[in-house]
This record gives C-alpha cells, structure tokens and sequence, in this order.
C-alpha cells in the first residue's frame, strides 16, 4: 500500500483515499487535431518499469488533482506537486536522479 501526501491540503493518507488518473504532462488533443494526434492521445501510453509521472485525485478528501512522481518497480514516491505545474519541479527531479543516475529525465 502506497502512502500518498497531497500537495494541495497536505493529508498523508493510503492510496485508497486518492483516485489515479493515469499519466501525467499529456499533450492534449481534441477537436481540429489530426486522427494520428488524437489516437496517441486517447491510446498510446507509457508503461514504465521504473519512473513514472501521474495524475492524482484526492477523492476522499479536498478533492483536488495533483500529479506525482514514483518509482513502479519499489513504490517509491519521489513527491507530489500542483496539476498546473507543466514539468517536474527540480528538487523532485534531483530526488529521482540521486536514487536513479541512469534515468534520463522525464520526457
């Protein structure tokens, strides 16, 4: 079970508190893309083995999104910040890069 922190109300609660809502920092697609655009948006996903960047949803409770970073191979939780934040901030991406040298960045 994952301990998760919401970085909106700060509640430290189990996993089954919060809502996952998949992966994080998608370019989004809608109407006037092009086919090829809007299927890699609806379809294609990564599925890593290690680092993995996700949207989060405090459902039980401020009921805010947020997204987080985490290891899926140990579970580890690199941190969590804002949904409106565009990348990763630097002090989670340094976290990861201390723990995992080989990564190679969030893209």
């Amino acid at each position: 079970m994952l301990l998760l922190t919401c970085p909106c109300c700060g509640v430290t609660a189990e996993e089954t508190e919060f809502a996952n809502g998949g992966e994080a920092h998608l370019k989004r697609f809608g109407p006037g893309s092009t086919d090829a655009d809007y299927e890699a948006y609806m379809f294609a996903r990564k599925n890593p083995r290690g680092v993995h960047f996700e949207r989060w949803r405090h459902a039980y409770g401020c009921g805010k999104w947020f997204l987080m970073a985490r290891d899926t191979m140990t579970l580890e939780v690199y941190g969590a910040y804002p949904a409106q934040t565009t990348e990763p901030p630097a002090d989670i991406t340094a976290k990861i890069k201390a723990r995992r040298p080989e990564w190679e960045g969030y893209k």
